[in-house]
């Protein structure tokens, strides 16, 4: 699904392309959605690229190709509150009022609640679903509170992790480096990356060669868990 501005930059690109033949430059697509930089550009024609809806073409300069357009269906909705079903992925703090012990069923499994789809790629809102849950074997699972995200993108296929799979996740605060964590980036925007602490900075690293480690500064990087367990459907 894509945000408001991701749409809003596609319909841009498809249009600059309709009536002039080449794609727009990165300085004008950023005037057109009115954004401060180019990296907010960078990011927004990455996840589409992810996404399949865009593709770079290799060795020409500025040539982009709009592979398809979406539906009403794969947009999502722009307001976050409560009457929306995309939340700010803050699961740390969600999850800290939920951290009552989970039964463990005759089987042995424990029921973590499916809190909806997290970015292998490029940062993606979260979506909550309340009503969804997945049976996890307990003894797989360490002390702390768990929960349960579904993958979308391909950045992290080196670490066998793949499009549609489910990850277990252990909430906490902090990571060592190296760890997979779930990286909660400007307070609005979750991922799924690697951990690299660079000095000051947190590098939040891939496992494609497709896709570039972002660096961020200290204070917009916040870990809400580390992935400690995956499930995928064959």
């Amino acid at each position: 699904m894509l945000t408001r501005k991701q749409l809003e930059l596609l319909n841009y690109i498809h249009n600059h392309l309709e009536v002039t033949g080449i794609s727009p430059s990165f300085e004008e697509m950023k005037e057109a959605l009115d954004l401060k930089s180019k990296s907010g550009i960078h990011r927004l024609v990455t996840a589409l690229e992810e996404r399949g809806y865009l593709r770079r073409l290799k060795n020409r300069a500025r040539a982009l190709e709009v592979l398809r357009l979406p539906g009403a269906e794969d947009v999502k909705p722009a307001r976050v509150g409560k009457s929306s079903n995309v939340v700010a992925p803050n699961f740390g703090n969600r999850l800290a009022v939920e951290n009552t012990p989970i039964p463990v069923d005759d089987a042995g499994l424990m029921s973590l609640p499916l809190h909806g789809a997290i970015a292998a790629g490029t940062p993606i809102e979260a979506l909550q679903n309340n009503d969804m849950s997945i049976s996890y074997p307990a003894a797989l699972l360490g002390r702390g509170t768990h929960y349960a995200l579904e993958v979308s993108g391909d950045s992290m296929i080196d670490a066998g992790i793949f499009d549609g799979d489910t990850v277990i996740i252990q909430e906490c605060a902090t990571a060592d480096n190296g760890e997979i964590v779930v990286a909660l980036v400007d307070d609005s925007e979750a991922t799924l990356k690697k951990l690299r602490r660079k000095g000051q900075s947190i590098a939040l690293e891939a496992a494609n060669p497709k896709y570039e480690t972002r660096i961020f500064g200290p204070d917009r990087v916040k870990i809400q868990g580390r992935l400690v367990g995956l499930m995928r459907q064959y």
